[in-house]
């Protein structure tokens, strides 16, 4: 007879690349994730998966079992959150996934008094800026930043964000200032990888409202937007960052704007829920949580942040 645990299990090894990367996923060994695949293999008398390839592949029943297991964990967790709402208790697993910068600075101290607020809430927090890379079944709420590509999804807007070109003053002082965007391909611009975006063509909006768009190519490349600010503020070239992680750095002067008449695709903070999580007390309740610091928003507090 299959058990809740048996469907859980099942689907971490329907999205999982192989069993050894199951096992990272469940924290066990792969001779564990082995074990319990033939055990569970046996008390439904068929094959799960096919082990005569190199990647991990589902067999027609494991196909099967996948499918039907997500639904039947779905309607079990609803039904859960509906019983625990009518005692007005929140309580299950939160599984939150966020952009890795603001992950860290935005989400992650929200989620950690949320867990202190609500005990009977375990929570995971997934730091990630490759989204359209992650199953949806592995979180109930997303946090991204910029243009989405899936709109099945239900969206809150959390906050607005800008994106803006910027430069060291010292970058600027030897390379100098570019006065339209396609000057740009004189200077060393600096790309980041995220989200699976085509991150080398820059798209701007002239003050008159005409748009142009400029293919870079890049000097330097990473997916770390850390890395990306670091080296801007090293001077090693123009960089597009968003402006809840430079705001501080333009008010300093650190970093100055380039071509700020001309305006950058906008990328706005939103959450995604899924049609089904979105009816969970703790997604709900947890989306209410991350709002407040957000408003106002905390980038833009000082008069001279960028607009």
């Amino acid at each position: 007879m299959l058990q809740r645990s048996d469907l859980d299990f099942f689907a971490t090894l329907a999205h999982a690349v192989s069993l050894a990367a199951a096992a990272r996923e469940l924290n066990v060994t792969p001779s564990a994730v082995t074990q319990r695949l033939q055990e569970l293999e046996r008390r439904v008398g068929v094959r799960l998966i096919d082990r005569s390839s190199r990647r991990l592949l589902l067999t027609d029943e494991g196909e099967l079992l996948a499918a039907r297991g997500r639904d039947i964990s779905s309607a079990l967790a609803a039904l859960g959150d509906e019983l625990a709402a009518r005692r007005d208790v929140v309580t299950g697993h939160l599984r939150v996934l966020a952009p890795l910068g603001f992950g860290r600075a935005h989400v992650a101290p929200v989620l950690g008094a949320f867990a202190a607020e609500h005990p009977d809430v375990t929570v995971e927090l997934s730091l990630s800026d490759r989204l359209g890379r992650v199953p949806e079944t592995a979180w109930d709420l997303a946090i991204h930043i910029g243009a989405r590509r899936d709109v099945s999804l239900a969206v809150r807007r959390l906050a607005p964000n800008d994106r803006v070109l910027c430069a060291a003053p010292s970058y600027l002082a030897h390379a100098g200032v570019p006065e339209t965007p396609k000057q740009l391909h004189t200077h060393r611009c600096i790309a980041l990888r995220e989200n699976d975006e085509d991150v080398t063509l820059w798209r701007f909006t002239s003050p008159g409202g005409s748009v142009s768009q400029v293919r870079i190519d890049p000097a330097m490349a990473t997916n770390d937007g850390d890395v990306v600010r670091a080296w801007a503020l090293a001077g090693r070239g123009i960089a597009m960052r968003s402006e809840w992680s430079i705001a501080d750095d333009l008010r300093s002067g650190r970093l100055l704007r380039v071509l700020p008449e001309h305006r950058l695709p906008s990328a706005d903070v939103v959450a995604l829920i899924g049609p089904r999580r979105g009816r969970s007390a703790r997604t709900a309740r947890f989306l209410a949580t991350l709002v407040d610091p957000l408003t106002p928003v905390p980038w833009r507090m000082s008069t001279d942040a960028p607009r």
